[in-house]
């Protein structure tokens, strides 16, 4: 895939991609930076040999800022507003990572606003820093509401009541709330713990069959269907997980290696580690 992008600097190590963005002073989601996330995220979605995607700053004080005011003024605002039938580039860039068939991970060591948050909201995993870590949605206090999947991702997250005062109440919810309601999956006393513990989180899952985390992934999404839609869909994907070559061996290897024993089932975590093992 493509490693040279103006606002954003790409390292893929081990099926892990790390995307981090870069474009001073504050990563305004400017015009730059947007078609940088657009493409970027089209390339590793098609990437077969990537499996978690880890998005990160290089501004320890800024993870993306929001989405650049002054190109919002140049959109239309005369005659009626047409309902689309179709999502926007920017609803698209959202439902590609949080639909991808791989695990997108977030490092938010600072800020994220507006249309910034919206892109960290639609990933899998968000992980933050203690006294570091800030969300805002400030568009219904220009005059707007947050358009670029807020609505309808936060209350998914954090549920309607504490969706209506992130958005409505147009102020900053610190890491300590934001991992209290849900948002931020674990909060840490510093960048680099944080940063150390995502790194592994993401070599972890990149070690599991791609099939396997893709379709799972599905799966969970699946959750927002009605219940027994989600059911259905749920049965259905396992049964395609469960016809592909890695899941056969990673079964029978799981059973070599200590699966349904005492000893082995007393270690999970690290048993998962010797009994996944490479794509066929």
């Amino acid at each position: 895939m493509k490693t040279s992008y103006e606002t954003l600097q790409i390292q893929h190590d081990q099926g892990v991609c790390f995307i981090t963005i870069s474009n001073p002073p504050v990563n305004v989601m400017t015009l730059p930076l947007y078609q940088d996330l657009v493409q970027v995220t089209e390339a590793v979605e098609n990437d077969d040999s990537i499996k978690a995607v880890v998005f990160q700053s290089a501004d320890p004080d800024f993870f993306i800022a929001h989405f650049d005011v002054e190109m919002i003024l140049t959109f239309p605002a005369e005659g009626e507003a047409v309902k689309s039938e179709s999502l926007s580039a920017f609803h698209l860039m959202c439902e590609r990572v949080r639909t991808m068939p791989k695990a997108t991970l977030v490092k938010m060591a600072g800020r994220a606003g507006g249309g910034g948050n919206e892109f960290a909201a639609s990933c899998d995993m968000r992980f933050g820093v203690r006294h570091k870590t800030v969300i805002n949605q400030m568009e219904v206090p220009l005059g707007i509401l947050p358009g670029g999947s807020g609505t309808q991702r936060l209350p998914r997250l954090v549920g309607t009541g504490r969706a209506l005062e992130i958005c409505l109440g147009g102020d900053d919810i610190d890491a300590e709330t934001c991992a209290n309601w849900g948002y931020l999956n674990r909060i840490f006393d510093s960048s680099g713990e944080m940063s150390d513990f995502v790194d592994q989180l993401a070599y972890r899952i990149a070690k599991w069959p791609a099939v396997a985390i893709g379709l799972c992934k599905q799966s969970i999404n699946n959750a927002e269907l009605p219940i027994m839609e989600g059911l259905l869909e749920e049965a259905h994907l396992f049964q395609q997980t469960l016809r592909s070559r890695g899941a056969q061996e990673n079964m029978r290897r799981a059973l070599q290696v200590g699966l349904q024993t005492r000893e082995g089932e007393s270690r999970m975590g690290e048993l998962a580690e010797l009994f996944s093992g490479e794509d066929p």
